[in-house]
């Protein structure tokens, strides 16, 4: 199956790489499950087409292809090959993973001289960490989330407040194995991409040096999320919005005891958009009881939900760079949120934020913009002149910046 899957060799694939003036970065990017999937998928798919709209030679490496790429994307997939591919299901996410990191790696050597630096994800860096090391080429590992460690102790926590257990193989239970093996990758790339304050902390936290970390940002596609250009309806009542995993870290029933607390329930609609456990529900019940609030479950038009709510509310308790914030100001819907979340929210500015689990000041914040529709339309007005700063587009100008940092 290996042969099969590196049935071209790594000198052709060095030779199809265009040869570039000084001024292009040529960057490897590595991903290990499909380019332009859902969630993380979509991620890095928009990190490739923004680095490639922004002037870099990119050469993709991802398992799989799910959606086309700029023409000027090199892709060489390495668990797929036409319309066959390996099920990651059958074969297990880590072994996938494994073999997937392998193929890199095997393919580096010949690639000396051509690639100026290699961009890495999690789970799938090991191999290929250690081989450019070996031959002296840069490379950046992506930390979408903060610190595994200290999520995994701030999930453990919250859990044990709510007298609340995770399902078994919930990507937040605590996994000794995948602690392991991302904290061996930490310490052999070169930089820690950090897409935000909050996780650069993280890892200070964790005693890593700053030199060590490198700040970037990720963003939001404005062909789908833009501001409507219709006025308020009068009519429509204070509508406010989570969006996201229903789970403890995203703090949703601290959101939810706010909204009681505050007289906005009185006239006002709280939608959830998002799946949840059985588990969490139960937690939640209480609350979901109120005839103000609406358990919407997994939506496919999350835009038009933002364009048609007044605010977003994301109390998280940890995060990396939250997409849906950046959604939310290109909609100008003003987020509400923790002071997890600072990176594109500026307090009274374009956004409001409270101290994280402080259920009190996230109430008065809702009582705020519920009773001033001055500050909210203030607030709106400035999501809207901020939002061009945080586009896909933007992010790849950044992170392009990064890498020559780094090879600088």
């Amino acid at each position: 199956m290996i042969r099969f899957m590196c049935s071209k060799s790594s000198r052709s694939l060095g030779q199809r790489i265009k040869k570039c003036d000084t001024k292009n970065i040529r960057v490897l990017y590595s991903f290990p499950i499909k380019l332009g999937g859902g969630r993380v998928g979509c991620t890095s798919w928009q990190q490739v087409m923004g680095l490639a709209a922004a002037g870099a030679e990119v050469l993709a490496c991802p398992g799989v292809l799910q959606t086309p790429v700029a023409p000027n994307v090199e892709v060489w997939p390495t668990l797929s090959r036409g319309k066959v591919r390996i099920s990651y299901k059958i074969v297990g996410r880590l072994r996938s993973y494994a073999l997937h990191d392998w193929i890199v790696a095997q393919r580096l050597e010949a690639l000396v001289g051509q690639v100026d630096i290699i961009h890495t994800w999690p789970l799938a860096a090991l191999r290929t960490l250690t081989m450019a090391a070996k031959l002296g080429i840069p490379t950046v590992y992506e930390r979408p989330n903060s610190n595994t460690r200290y999520f995994y102790e701030v999930v453990q926590k919250e859990c044990e407040q709510l007298h609340f257990k995770l399902p078994p193989n919930h990507e937040h239970q605590w996994n000794d194995e995948v602690l392991r093996l991302e904290e061996q990758e930490y310490r052999l790339a070169t930089r820690l991409l950090c897409p935000s304050r909050h996780v650069a902390q993280t890892f200070l936290e964790q005693g890593y040096v700053p030199e060590k970390l490198a700040r970037h940002q990720y963003g939001f596609d404005p062909t789908d999320f833009y501001p409507s250009d219709n006025p308020r309806p009068v009519e429509r009542p204070f509508t406010m919005l989570f969006v996201g995993g229903l789970s403890p870290v995203k703090g949703l029933h601290y959101a939810l005891q706010a909204w009681l607390r505050s007289p906005a329930f009185s006239t006002g609609t709280f939608l959830i958009a998002g799946g949840a456990t059985a588990e969490y529900l139960k937690i939640l019940s209480p609350y979901l009881k109120h005839p103000s609030v609406r358990l919407l479950g997994q939506r496919s038009d999350i835009p038009e939900l933002m364009r048609q709510s007044d605010v977003l509310v994301l109390p998280s308790l940890s995060e990396g760079f939250p997409l849906v914030v950046a959604e939310a100001i290109g909609c100008g819907c003003v987020p509400l949120v923790s002071d997890r979340i600072t990176d594109a929210c500026r307090h009274m500015e374009n956004a409001l934020v409270h101290p994280v689990g402080d259920v009190d000041i996230l109430s008065a914040h809702f009582t705020m913009v519920y009773k001033n529709p001055d500050l909210l339309a203030q607030l709106r007005a400035e999501c809207i002149k901020m939002a061009p700063q945080l586009t896909w587009t933007a992010a790849g100008v950044r992170l392009l910046d990064v890498y020559r940092d780094i090879i600088a």
